[in-house]
């Protein structure tokens, strides 16, 4: 016969056998091999210069200076923000989201000197889901070399070359497209000085 002092106890086993499965056992089952395998990422694939963490590689970070790269817009708190990672959850009726594009679409036509009419890559204009995607586009990245390579008093050839080194191809060569990480590219050329 079933008492409910019988079910309580049956009830309170379960949830705490199922909590030491799902919170502690499987948790270090997966971090245990992913840190050997994996030590890079399992760290937040950190980049590291002279001992000091400047950026992780799956983070966007602001570059605002005509010798740089510049990321996708952010949403993110007050720009490329972790803690507050999230998009603007402007819709595509939205009359603000349109009237953000644009602006950002004559911002990027003004700092790389293109015409009125020049298309411009989604990704110089719209920011990702989470506001800290660190990729752009090779469309994106190709053209603001002219102004990198100007600013910085290199040829277009020569950083047209290190956004080819740069270059990411697709997820397990088939998931989305090519892409460019701007930090990666960006130390690149600092390093070139």
């Amino acid at each position: 016969m079933k008492t409910i002092l019988g079910e309580l106890r049956t009830s309170v086993v379960a949830v705490m056998t199922i909590a030491l499965i799902v919170c502690g056992a499987y948790p270090v089952l997966v971090w245990i091999p992913a840190r050997v395998l994996f030590p890079h990422q399992t760290a937040g694939s950190l980049i590291v210069r002279d001992g000091n963490v400047i950026g992780s590689e799956l983070l966007a970070q602001a570059f605002t200076g005509p010798q740089y790269f510049h990321p996708r817009p952010s949403a993110a708190g007050d720009g490329y923000d972790a803690s507050s990672s999230g998009g603007s959850n402007l819709g595509p009726t939205s009359k603000r989201l349109h009237e953000v594009i644009a602006g950002r679409i004559a911002q990027y036509r003004q700092e790389n000197g293109l015409s009125d009419g020049s298309p411009v890559p989604a990704d110089a204009v719209t920011a990702s889901a989470s506001g800290l995607d660190p990729h752009i586009s090779i469309k994106n990245a190709e053209m603001q070399a002219s102004r990198v390579a100007e600013a910085r008093g290199l040829t277009v050839d020569g950083v047209t070359e290190m956004i080819r080194a740069h270059t990411e191809g697709p997820d397990l060569g088939v998931l989305g497209d090519a892409r460019v990480n701007v930090l990666r590219l960006n130390l690149a050329l600092d390093g070139k000085r």
